[in-house]
């Protein structure tokens, strides 16, 4: 007997345009956004951040998606190219870089809005019923159809996706909704330094994740009344949705996922305390957040990279890894590795000790180095002997940047500055 109820959701995603905000700097990640926007930074072993909207979008049936892309998107642009730029438009699938082009004017992208703004004679042209706008920079799994079907149930013309948060949290983080017991939204605060608890929740708030539906024509006509309004900042957060919950239908979308109980995953890795966190919860026996689920699979580019390997089996000099995950090309000489990440064709050579420890692609460690608790840039090259993790003077006078929980951040140009000094010491 069909499924008509996935067939009528199936539906709903043939006619929604997505949109991924991708331009974000992620300024609270330091020096690990010097050279790449947020979305393309790394996570979880072998993915970028974009690449869980993006598979969520096509897993989700919806096969037409654009990226607005702006800060330092070379990384981000060579990434999507590589990892999804085999779609065919001549199918009704495809996913294309938006970067700031100043279509509308001189300005580049002066807000989420105005982002969409600048992108309108684009996304009229796919001929939408549904415009979804994404943020590219969160981890979480989604099925977006059923937020869909909800949009078109209650007859709303935006609907937030929403996740509850402490209120600790939220505080000048995330914004804020207040809605009655239909889940219509009557009440939007953006950041707000202290947010309004759930009804009977005290201490927990409704948070929005960034996710927005709306039917298209109401998009349009938002976005040009917020255009041409003096002072906006052309933030959905902070213009769009406070001027519209009161005359229009904005309804809240509660996020769950079927498979789990209690909280979904949903992860706002806006820090390198949560970075860390977050990739730390995936080495774990069994993580809330399944990397390894074939029905749902989060896409990627990858190289062709031989087999991890692990080299050496004396008493003082055995190549091994528990707790960890370890992506190809990767080559453990001699060296424990427990509950770390290795990214792509991380080498690290032997009597070293690597805890807890989040390595990016490329990285070289030297021997009878001593790694804990840290997060070590794409291609660093650390050298013998180095201790990292052990004493946070001692990693603050090295010129690595430590974080409120002690984590230490190593990139090239860290190690770079703190060699010419060596060099300079010696002279």
């Amino acid at each position: 007997m069909p499924n008509y109820a996935n067939r009528y959701i199936s539906t709903l995603t043939r006619e929604t345009y997505a949109l991924i905000l991708a331009g974000g700097r992620g300024s609270r990640l330091h020096e690990l956004t010097n050279w790449r926007a947020k979305p393309a930074v790394y996570f979880g072993g072998k993915h970028r951040i974009i690449d869980f909207p993006l598979s969520n979008c096509i897993n989700s049936g919806i096969r037409r998606v654009g990226i607005a892309t702006q800060y330092k998107s070379h990384s981000l642009i060579r990434h999507v190219n590589r990892a999804w730029g085999h779609f065919k438009k001549e199918l009704g699938e495809s996913v294309e870089i938006l970067p700031a082009s100043q279509r509308y004017g001189d300005e580049w992208y002066c807000g989420t809005a105005d982002a969409v703004f600048q992108n309108m004679d684009i996304i009229r042209h796919e001929l939408p019923k549904y415009v979804m706008i994404l943020s590219g920079d969160h981890v979480y799994r989604m099925d977006y159809g059923g937020l869909l079907a909800k949009h078109v149930e209650t007859g709303a013309d935006m609907t937030v996706c929403c996740i509850e948060v402490p209120c600790e949290e939220a505080a000048k983080t995330f914004g804020v909704m207040t809605v009655d017991e239909s889940n219509r939204v009557r009440r939007f605060d953006e950041k707000p330094v202290d947010p309004t608890s759930i009804p009977g929740k005290p201490g927990v708030c409704l948070a929005s994740m960034g996710n927005y539906v709306f039917n298209t024509e109401f998009l349009f006509e938002q976005l040009k009344k917020d255009a041409e309004r003096e002072g906006s900042g052309r933030d959905f957060g902070h213009d769009i949705i406070p001027s519209i919950i009161e005359e229009h239908n904005v309804y809240a979308y509660p996020f769950c996922d079927p498979s789990h109980e209690g909280q979904p995953y949903w992860r706002d890795v806006g820090t390198l305390d949560s970075f860390w966190d977050a990739n730390m919860e995936l080495v774990s026996p069994e993580p809330q957040l399944d990397l390894y689920d074939p029905h749902w699979p989060i896409w990627t580019y990858q190289e062709q990279l031989p087999p991890a390997k692990f080299i050496f089996d004396d008493e003082d000099r055995r190549g091994m890894a528990v707790d960890s995950t370890v992506s190809g090309g990767c080559i453990i000489s001699g060296s424990k590795v427990k509950r770390s990440l290795l990214f792509s064709n991380v080498h690290v050579h032997s009597y070293c000790e690597i805890e807890g420890a989040v390595v990016l692609p490329g990285a070289k460690i030297g021997r009878n180095c001593k790694i804990k608790n840290a997060i070590i840039d794409r291609s660093c090259q650390i050298p013998e002997g180095m201790t990292i993790g052990y004493d946070t003077d001692v990693d603050k006078e090295n010129g690595f940047r430590v974080s409120n929980k002690g984590i230490v951040l190593v990139t090239r140009d860290m190690l770079t500055e703190l060699a010419e000094k060596n060099n300079k010491g010696s002279m």
